[in-house]
C-alpha cells in the first residue's frame, strides 16, 4: 500500500467529515448560545470531565478566550467547575444538569439527521460502517475512554 496515497485519501476523508459534521449540526436550535459555545459544550459532553486547557487546545483558542466563554456558559448554568480532589489547583469542567439536558436535545436533533443519512443502509452496510468507525478510532483517532 502506498502510504502517500493513503495520506491523501485520509485528508480527503477528514475534510468530508468536517463538512458532514457541519451539515448535521447546522441550525441545531440551542437557545442563547453562540456556535463556539455549542462546540465547547459538545466537546464537554463527549469528553467530560475536561480541563480549560484541554478545551482551549481542542477549540484552537487562547486560554483567556476559553475562560471567558466558560464564564459565560457558567453564568447560564450550562456547565459546572470543580477542583481535582488531589490537586486543588487543577480545575475540571462538566455539564450541569441543565447543560446536559440541552445537549441531549441537540444530539436528538443531530441523531435524526444522521438516521436520514443512513436510512437506505442494509444491516451489512451498518455493520461495515460500525467496523470502519471502530478501526478508525483504534488506529487513527485513538479515543480515550
Amino acid at each position: 500500500m502506498d502510504k502517500s496515497s493513503l495520506f491523501h485519501q485520509f485528508v480527503t476523508f477528514t475534510a468530508t467529515v468536517h463538512q458532514v459534521t457541519h451539515d448535521l449540526t447546522q441550525n441545531v436550535t440551542v437557545a442563547n448560545i453562540t456556535p463556539l459555545q455549542y462546540k465547547i459544550l459538545e466537546y464537554i459532553k463527549v469528553s467530560h470531565p475536561v480541563t480549560p486547557t484541554e478545551i482551549s487546545e481542542c477549540q484552537h483558542m487562547s486560554l483567556s478566550n476559553t475562560s471567558r466563554e466558560l464564564r459565560k456558559l457558567q453564568e447560564q448554568n450550562l456547565i459546572e467547575k470543580f477542583n481535582d480532589t488531589e490537586d486543588r489547583r487543577k480545575q475540571y469542567i462538566r455539564l450541569s444538569d441543565e447543560g446536559d439536558n440541552m445537549m441531549g436535545e441537540a444530539f436528538a436533533c443531530i441523531e435524526e439527521r444522521f438516521l436520514q443519512l443512513i436510512q437506505h443502509a442494509t444491516q451489512n452496510d451498518l455493520k461495515d460502517i460500525q467496523h470502519a468507525l471502530n478501526v478508525l478510532e483504534q488506529k487513527i483517532f485513538q479515543q480515550k475512554d
